[in-house]
């Protein structure tokens, strides 16, 4: 029997006394960016903390999106208890639709946050049968024995929160996506003081978003964005078309105050752009005047130096609007000389060499452009902190353990290094990978364990359907092509009556290839005319084999290696 913090606790194991113990793990957010998911876990109690996705890169050929691996989280589905979001970016709510397919729990985030997954689970017909809870930094929430309180902090998004776990063993805090920009565009400073009296109370373990651990100094203040905007907007010789995040509501603000300084009617192109700034604008986090928007059609009825253009497509998407302005393949607007392209955004790691071809096609087209961070454009500043801002949150929380979350791995190490600096004890920060468990137990840490975690492909409307042999096969053939020969046997005596037809695709084109073709259809027939002498005429030996000597001979002649599908008929 023991008590702590007014909790009596009695757990017998085999006739002796096993104190619960705290669980903290990530099933996404750990050495990569991106698929966003914690979770803390004492006894019977499960919080799931965010869940977002990240998208593909260039290997995984046809996948959509990417999401966390949640095997753990339906073994244990009864244990449960919420998912509570700390803010509305993609990273950290784009898996909640396909999570809430599987495990529909009540889901927690703040107003704004709430509009924009309630745009997913429209999207996704789960809005009626999911529970939405708003809350806010005031709110309280109790699940067993974990209370669970919010601070507010800045992001490049409205309504962000931290969040505050109170265990038996000790207070675990999540810092959510963070800066502290002291003069916010939005007003929604960090509440500093509650973080304070937060690490006044003691801290056991901190978990803070790594992002930006490598850059010196602090965040610039959103601020100067704006600044910078208008100035652009007022030399400008004819229309601007401006590319951001359609979540950065800050920024959208920014643009729509900068129409309105210079006498500019703003047009929105690309769905989530309209999508997102109907919802700010719903819920009182955007002001637009009357008047000041207008519809696409209209854009090339007005005088180019009275409009301006807000569209998606910051990050080189090529399907976003702003990459298909850049082609000019955008039906009803046209990029013309002396026009301004403004990027206000960053490339997110990964992205930089589809931005870079974007920039180019304007150049090319002869359009004034404006892009890069910080002062070589001042039309970004990241929302997430440099490593004074990191060092502030650790001095704030001051605490025992230490878990850097929200980053690849060079940027966890540097966040680790930081939090040496400003006191946290050496050995006391756990570098973790996704799986990795933190158990924590008479207020000692250690990380002794795995649990179930990797990726979940998202395919259209199929999820985790794809797999390592799929994406090797697209692979293949992006690569080499195949080839498929089709054979006739007889029924009765299983001998080869018609072909092989070899057709090519994606592999070899052209005269050069006739005689290959030839050659392998030789191939193909002394192949089959050996296994009848075998008596191996059972179609799965006679496709092994197919595919194995025809692809042998073709890695001799080409170094190529093209899929091979043999396709066997019976008269």
């Amino acid at each position: 029997m023991q008590t702590k913090n007014g909790i009596l606790r009695i757990l017998f194991d085999g006739g002796g006394i096993n104190v619960s113990t705290l669980s903290i793990f990530a099933l996404g957010g750990l050495k990569e960016i991106g698929k966003n998911m914690y979770a803390i876990q004492f006894r019977d109690e499960i919080i799931v903390i965010d869940c977002g996705n990240k998208f593909p890169d260039e290997s995984l050929l046809g996948i959509d999106l990417i999401i966390p691996d949640i095997t753990y989280l339906l073994e244990n589905k009864d244990k449960i208890k919420a998912l509570i979001v700390t803010h509305g970016h993609e990273d950290h709510i784009g898996g909640i639709p396909f999570f809430l397919k599987k495990l529909n729990v009540p889901v927690y985030a703040t107003r704004f946050t709430l509009g924009l997954i309630e745009l997913k689970l429209k999207e996704h017909r789960l809005l009626r049968e999911t529970e939405l809870i708003e809350i806010d930094s005031n709110s309280k929430l109790l699940f067993g024995d974990i209370s669970v309180k919010f601070f507010k902090v800045n992001h490049s998004i409205p309504d962000c929160l931290g969040i505050v776990f109170y265990t038996p063993e000790g207070a675990i805090v999540h810092t959510g996506d963070f800066k502290f920009d002291l003069t916010p565009a939005n007003n929604e400073y960090s509440d500093i003081h509650k973080m304070a009296e937060i690490g006044k109370k003691g801290v056991l373990l901190l978990l803070s978003e790594s992002t930006n651990a490598e850059r010196k100094g602090l965040t610039p203040s959103e601020q100067m964005v704006g600044e910078h905007v208008v100035e652009a907007f007022m030399k400008a010789k004819r229309k601007v078309i401006i590319s951001t995040f359609a979540s950065n509501i800050n920024r959208v603000q920014q643009v729509v105050d900068a129409a309105k300084k210079t006498n500019r009617k703003l047009a929105l192109l690309g769905r989530s752009m309209v999508n997102v700034v109907t919802v700010a604008m719903e819920r009182g986090y955007l002001d637009v005047p009357d008047g000041i928007l207008i519809d696409q059609e209209e854009i090339n009825m007005m005088d180019p130096e009275k409009v301006a253009i807000l569209c998606t497509g910051s990050q080189g998407e090529p399907l976003a609007a702003l990459a298909r302005l850049s082609n000019s393949s955008f039906r009803g607007v046209e990029v013309l000389p002396d026009d301004t392209i403004i990027l206000a955004a960053g490339p997110i790691p990964g992205n930089e060499r589809d931005v870079s071809r974007i920039i180019d096609n304007f150049f090319a087209l002869g359009a004034r452009v404006i892009y890069g961070s910080g002062s070589s454009s001042g039309m970004h500043v990241s929302g997430h902190g440099y490593q004074e801002d990191l060092k502030l949150m650790l001095t704030l929380m001051r605490p025992k353990y230490f878990i850097p979350i929200h980053g690849e791995y060079r940027m966890l190490h540097h966040h680790r290094l930081l939090a040496e600096s400003v006191g946290v004890e050496e050995g006391h920060t756990f570098i973790m990978s996704n799986g990795d468990v933190v158990d924590i137990e008479n207020s000692e840490a250690r990380m002794t364990r795995k649990i179930p975690a990797g990726n979940t492909f998202i395919d259209g409307v199929g999820i985790g359907d794809v797999g390592d042999i799929v994406l090797r096969d697209r692979k293949q053939l992006s690569e080499d092509g195949m080839l498929v020969v089709v054979l006739t046997l007889s029924k009765l005596e299983k001998k080869l009556i018609s072909g092989p037809d070899t057709i090519s695709r994606g592999f070899v084109y052209g005269g050069n290839s006739d005689e290959l073709i030839k050659d392998v259809n030789r191939l193909i027939t002394k192949t089959v005319n050996e296994l009848h002498e075998s008596n191996k005429t059972q179609w799965n030996v006679m496709k092994q084999s197919i595919k194995k000597s025809v692809g042998q001979y073709l890695f001799q002649q080409t170094k190529k290696k093209p899929m091979i599908l043999p396709i066997i008929i019976e008269v």
